[in-house]
């Protein structure tokens, strides 16, 4: 990784929202990930995540549009364009989860009822919980790349291809609701804003493993996989081979630096390397998205 500047965004950042579509003619397996049930959990249970998730960001972001300047409202503006689709892409690839045999509506249900509580907090403070789920996502989209995308070997090209696109985006607007924050909060003094998004990064990063390993292990239950058998292969996935936590660990604890910028280590290179696998699906009508 090349570095940036450090404590700004790359001058010539372009963030381009791509309206694709993956997968709605696609009969996906129940373990969908190289028939691999512990692999798949996990991924289902963050895109369970995804749609109520990725809905509050938006809010939280676009609520500061017209405190920033012209150039971060304009990447704000692409940020919600590149959200909204992911939205849109996670909805119909849940679906799928539940045509497979899942059922996702507690994952569902209890996500939307912890934004119900997020949503009751101060307006930076929402802002603060986007600005720490943003970094888990930048940081695991890196890894994704970086490593190949070998994560996703096994899973058919469309459901890869819909992967690495999300993965790509993420990347773009790793900054986004940051510098949004950065400005909202300019009046702080440097030690104090620190302090408290360090703060309201570990309750976020606690919750956020804890959430998605309960999800995961409820998603393995549904296929009789229980007990220590089910942890154990899951703390394996997580920390072991491929390590999908251990990969970051070290991208996440930088977030605990003073003076850190999600664009310290510039990706676009990574990106570039990706995006020519990343191909439109046919277009479909309006009926059928």
């Amino acid at each position: 990784m090349g570095s940036a500047a450090s404590g700004v965004a790359p001058a010539d950042l372009v963030i381009t929202p791509r309206n694709l579509r993956f997968g709605r003619d696609e009969v996906r397996g129940r373990w969908w990930l190289g028939g691999d049930p512990v692999a798949t959990a996990w991924h289902n249970a963050l895109s369970a995540s995804f749609p109520d998730g990725e809905t509050f960001f938006i809010e939280t972001v676009r609520r500061f549009r017209d405190a920033v300047p012209p150039q971060l409202q304009a990447q704000i503006d692409d940020f919600v364009r590149q959200e909204a689709y992911h939205t849109r892409e996670h909805v119909a690839f849940n679906r799928q989860i539940s045509d497979a045999g899942y059922d996702i509506a507690a994952i569902e249900q209890r996500i939307a009822q912890s934004l119900v509580l997020a949503r009751t907090t101060h307006p930076v403070a929402q802002l603060l919980v986007t600005v720490s789920l943003e970094h888990f996502t930048a940081i695991f989209a890196h890894a994704m790349l970086a490593h190949g995308g070998r994560q996703f070997d096994g899973a058919s090209a469309d459901t890869r291809a819909m992967w690495t696109w999300h993965a790509i985006e993420e990347i773009e607007h790793k900054g986004v609701a940051f510098d949004t924050y950065m400005h909202v909060t300019r009046s702080l003094k440097p030690a104090k804003r620190w302090a408290i998004r360090s703060a309201v990064f570990l309750r976020v990063s606690r919750n956020f493993v804890a959430n998605r390993v309960k999800d995961a292990l409820a998603l393995l239950a549904q296929d009789g996989i229980t007990g220590w058998r089910a942890k154990a292969r899951l703390a394996w996935y997580l920390l072991g081979a491929p390590g999908v936590l251990r990969q970051v660990a070290w991208a996440w604890a930088a977030y605990f630096r003073p003076g850190f910028h999600p664009w310290d280590h510039d990706d676009r290179a990574l990106i570039a390397a990706h995006e020519t696998t990343v191909t439109p699906a046919p277009t479909l009508t309006p009926a059928a998205a």
